[in-house]
């Protein structure tokens, strides 16, 4: 398996379930119909990145059920290496959404298969930009760093769910992708955004919702603004950024770009209903 863009991460089957408001502890809320896509952060990202031209591979496990199936059919249709996605014993991960009609989304997910993807699976072979998610195990995406900084592999890592990673992996970080609540987890609370690259990565790229992202280097924070749209759904957005970002840095765009470029693409995206369906070609953005 030779790719540009290496996706390490998660493969899931996302269960979507529109509901006027999200229900209270021990209260039933009813919702409409249940909407079946193939999701998770490590496919979307992926996806995302083969939508926009790269030469992408996705590293992840699903289960030998029906929902791996349509994972592995997906992410294939999608233009996305599936060579090194593995089969578990355990379920493909699902995750359950309730979403909003101001397109405000809550996630429960039950990580199943992607829980069984081991240091030991993977593998940088021709790799020029990994990226990391953290829906599979710590050790996993620390090892992966370490394996990427041993062979010159520039990485990106984005920092969702938020957990605590160790000095050595920020330290080996070539961008940390963060939203705004995790800048502020990892940054006790505070929003001082050049403070991250204290903790060891080379730059950072903070997301900011509706206001756009903002770039943090050595020289100090570029805001990039996003256009104004009406949002339906922002599930993938996230991942639809990271792997916009992924496939300009692996076309060698400075980072600054690569984020204008990824603030575009995640604003078509919340634009759109679901995660995998809603991200744009590379025409659609010209």
């Amino acid at each position: 398996m030779t790719s540009q863009v290496l996706v390490i991460g998660s493969a899931n089957a996302d269960l979507v379930v529109p509901v006027d408001r999200r229900p209270g502890g021990g209260e039933t809320v009813l919702g409409g119909d249940t909407i079946l896509s193939p999701g998770g952060k490590g496919a979307n990202t992926a996806v995302a990145a083969a939508r926009l031209g790269a030469d992408v591979a996705l590293l992840g496990a699903v289960g030998d059920d029906p929902y791996g199936e349509l994972l592995k059919r997906s992410l294939a249709e999608s233009g996305v290496d599936t060579g090194s996605l593995r089969t578990s014993e355990r379920p493909t991960g699902i995750a359950y959404i309730t979403v909003t009609p101001d397109g405000e989304n809550s996630i429960l997910v039950s990580p199943g298969a992607n829980s069984a993807l081991r240091p030991e699976d993977v593998d940088l072979d021709g790799a020029e930009v990994v990226v990391l998610s953290l829906e599979i195990p710590l050790e996993t995406v620390e090892h992966a760093v370490a394996k990427a900084v041993e062979s010159g592999v520039k990485t990106l890592l984005n920092l969702s769910p938020a957990a605590e990673l160790s000095a050595e992996t920020l330290r080996g970080l070539d961008v940390l992708l963060v939203n705004e609540h995790e800048a502020a987890f990892l940054l006790g609370g505070e929003a001082d955004f050049p403070k991250l690259l204290d903790l060891g990565p080379k730059a950072a790229v903070v997301t900011l919702g509706a206001k756009g992202a903002a770039v943090v280097t050595s020289d100090g924070v570029t805001e990039v603004p996003s256009p104004k749209v009406e949002a339906v759904d922002t599930t993938g957005a996230g991942d639809a950024f990271a792997g916009a970002l992924a496939t300009s840095l692996a076309k060698g765009e400075k980072l600054a770009d690569a984020a204008r470029r990824a603030v575009k693409v995640a604003a078509i995206t919340v634009t759109r209903q679901g995660a995998q369906p809603s991200y744009p070609t590379a025409s659609e953005l010209e």
